[in-house]
């Protein structure tokens, strides 16, 4: 090992993004945030993921905070390290398509006020629905110097899901414009001498950096990693320890540790790391006291290995049947989520794939009849407007479903009109900033209620904190 070249990895954290999501759904408030921001800085991070995913609807929805203040306060405060976000491809961070004009404008607003690393990601990893926000990103690396198109592939098992199919996507991707590749392992479904083969593999094909990230939800993610940078990944994701493990990532001080005096030595101070775990971990002990974090999230749920069922799709499964008095039927459910994922194409199980595969097998075995009824969202999944599946999907079941509609080849995207305009125009006597058009477009009624609640305690956006002058607010 010591005669090896030094390589060592490179590290995203996590804990003010993911780590809070996947265990207390998201709640972490900014003020929270900000005093441990300076020792973060000071650990030597590839980036801190911060933003994104759920935390901008959750920020607006509960804490009653505007996520783009919390966006330039952490940009504020992080002067040495990259900030990181999670964005949802055409979906950005919402739940439907939007046109291009605002991918577009929300990617230019979220490097103008401190993203540095956009991770996209599309739920059937249709690469059509992942092109114009790289677009929009590498405009910004032109004009502004900044912004990194990092594609993510939503890893799942399946006939299809060769090694060969993830090898000549890395291709494509490089083919794309984008900067670097993530596996987002969101189930926690690689397994440690498969991840192996697969950074090599994929390494093979591309010359882009490979970063991986995965949930310790079936408990062998930490094994995972470990093999995966003997394979040569360039960036592993992890959480501080008290908010790691569990549904969320293996904790950082203890991959630190895993790779001390090794070719793939981090460097970083485990006494700074002590502090900043120090910093968390009475709020951890009160999030379990609260009940916000609950204990069971925190075990290994090996039927995510057996089922090929993410964590949160297996307690929202449980909470359907339980409102129904079903819960005798769970095992039939289980069975039926695998045959619906086959009839509607076998997509990745991630959102929002697998809250749609999870609902339509709970109505297939509770009605006694499948597909007697179907979600709006199976039709939109069957018409095409969520993207191309890697297989081709049931025609009996479209027929059932969807018969005689056209369906959707084309991307879905190209089939909507430019949105910027009307949604300004619908929000314009609450507008104080460029930014809370976007904030609307996302989440309309939540958004609408926040912009209430601001004018209400007559709180003003701190214009100050804005950089007019890198585009943040463009003229």
């Amino acid at each position: 090992m010591s005669e090896q070249v030094k390589k060592p990895i490179k590290i995203t954290e996590t804990i003010l993004r993911d780590a809070h999501q996947s265990l207390i759904a998201t709640r972490m408030p900014t003020d929270f945030m900000l005093p441990i921001v300076e020792k973060m800085d000071k650990v030597g991070y590839h980036s801190v993921e911060c933003w994104g995913g759920a935390t901008f609807d959750a920020s607006l929805r509960f804490l009653k905070e505007d996520p783009w203040d919390r966006l330039r306060k952490l940009r504020d405060g992080f002067k040495n390290t990259k900030l990181q976000m999670l964005f949802r491809g055409q979906n950005i961070l919402g739940y439907r398509p939007y046109a291009d004009d605002v991918v577009d404008a929300f990617v230019q607003k979220s490097i103008a006020n401190g993203i540095d690393i956009i991770r996209i990601f599309d739920c059937l990893n249709d690469l059509r629905n992942l092109q114009e926000a790289v677009n929009a990103t590498n405009r910004m690396k032109k004009q502004e110097g900044r912004g990194h198109a990092q594609i993510a592939l939503s890893y799942t098992l399946g006939d299809a899901y060769t090694l060969e199919y993830w090898a000549s996507t890395a291709k494509k991707i490089e083919e794309m414009g984008a900067d670097s590749i993530c596996i987002k392992d969101m189930a926690g479904l690689l397994v440690p001498y498969k991840a192996s083969e697969l950074i090599k593999a994929m390494k093979e094909n591309t010359k882009l950096p490979i970063q991986l990230h995965t949930h310790y939800t079936s408990g062998v993610a930490s094994m995972t990693y470990l093999k995966a940078v003997e394979a040569g990944v360039d960036v592993i994701d992890t959480a501080m320890s008290p908010l790691a493990l569990g549904t969320s990532q293996p904790a950082t001080e203890v991959m630190v540790e895993t790779f001390r005096d090794t070719p793939y030595d981090t460097g970083f101070d485990q006494n700074l790391l002590a502090e900043i775990a120090d910093y968390f971990r009475p709020y951890r002990d009160e999030c379990l006291k609260s009940g916000l974090l609950n204990p069971k999230v925190m075990g290994v749920d090996i039927k995510t290995l057996l089922y090929q069922v993410p964590g949160g799709m297996l307690s929202n499964m449980v909470s359907q049947l339980k409102e129904q008095n079903a819960e005798d039927r769970y095992y039939d459910v289980l069975r039926e989520i695998p045959e619906v994922r086959k009839d509607l194409g076998e997509p990745p199980l991630v959102t929002p794939s697998s809250q749609i595969v999870g609902t339509q097998a709970v109505f297939n075995v509770l009605m006694g009849e499948r597909y007697k009824m179907a979600t709006k969202e199976t039709k939109a999944v069957l018409r095409g407007e969520y993207g191309q599946t890697i297989k081709p999907m049931n025609q009996e079941v479209i027929d059932k479903v969807i018969p005689g509609e056209e369906r959707i080849t084309c991307r879905y995207a190209d089939m909507l009109e430019n949105e910027m305009d009307k949604l300004e125009s619908e929000m314009s006597e609450w507008k104080q900033q460029d930014e809370d058009v976007l904030s609307y477009a996302l989440f309309p009624q939540v958004a609408m209620d926040f912009f209430k609640y601001r004018q209400a305690q007559q709180e003003k956006v701190d214009m100050t904190q804005a950089d007019t002058q890198n585009g943040a607010y463009p003229v």
